[in-house]
């Protein structure tokens, strides 16, 4: 499958940090708001399998076409940039202030996506409110699981907190590293099948995922579950962002790049 050597994948990593760090604000906005968008769809599509079958492993085997149908078309993932773009910065090849823009309208981009589809969503599962969500078994799984990332957290307190953080940090060490297998192919097939395994991976142990629960938890309010924007803020959305951050950025980004980068492998 046209496979890349690692020096080369990071070097990748970074031509892409730098070229994300430098789109104008318009883009980050209509790619963050697709990427947003996508994951909302595959999030529902995962729900569907695992309600349907019983199986939740159903639900993580079918997640990543969503992560797929991202980077294949370039779109703009917050978590996936959380990797690509400091390494850039470290390696003088973009601006830090380029990393704020890009992290913060990428992030309004990812929400406003997730936020948009989770409307169009409810609308569509339960006919304009017509029919009660307590009937229907996938939109009640969405439900509990937006009450689960919020009220489970909230009812300990810093220790839910800190459970929150390192279940983010998890996640993105998959998915950053997701977004840098698609490197290591120059076939769209390789590209593919090299993403599934760190999507599947983390979607099927259940981390937490800010761009995903940006559509769940709202999905869930909207719904009906009882929770609040200060729930959702307080005991998933801020702690989750910050350690997708830290995940992405130390684990996937510095890591490879102090291992392989050519800025750190000079005699």
């Amino acid at each position: 499958m046209a496979y890349v050597k690692p020096e080369e994948i990071v070097e990748n990593m970074l031509l892409a940090g730098a070229k994300k760090a430098g789109l104008p604000v318009r883009h980050l906005l209509m790619r963050g708001f697709l990427a947003g968008a996508f994951l909302g769809y595959a999030t529902t599509l995962a729900i569907m399998a695992a309600t349907q079958t019983g199986w939740g492993m159903a639900g993580a085997l079918v997640f990543p076409v969503g992560f797929v149908m991202i980077i294949l078309l370039g779109l703009e993932l917050a978590t996936g940039n959380f990797a690509l773009i400091p390494i850039a910065v470290k390696d003088k090849r973009t601006q830090f202030s380029r990393l704020i823009v890009n992290w913060t309208w990428v992030l309004i981009g990812n929400l406003v996506g997730s936020v948009v589809y989770a409307f169009l969503y409810v609308i569509v599962a339960t006919k304009m409110g017509s029919i009660d969500p307590a009937t229907l078994p996938a939109v009640q799984r969405i439900i509990t699981i937006a009450e689960a990332k919020t009220l489970d957290y909230a009812r300990l307190g810093l220790d839910g907190t800190i459970a929150a953080f390192t279940s983010a940090l998890l996640c993105n060490w998959m998915v950053t590293l997701g977004a840098v297998m698609a490197f290591t192919s120059t076939t769209t097939t390789g590209k593919i099948a090299a993403m599934w395994l760190p999507i599947m991976t983390f979607f099927g142990l259940g981390y937490e995922h800010a761009i995903v629960n940006m559509f769940v938890i709202p999905a869930g309010m909207m719904l009906g579950a009882n929770i609040t924007l200060a729930d959702w803020w307080l005991w998933n959305g801020l702690p989750v962002i910050a350690g997708n951050m830290l995940g992405g950025m130390l684990f996937t980004g510095f890591i490879l790049y102090w291992s392989y980068g050519k800025a750190n492998n000079q005699p």
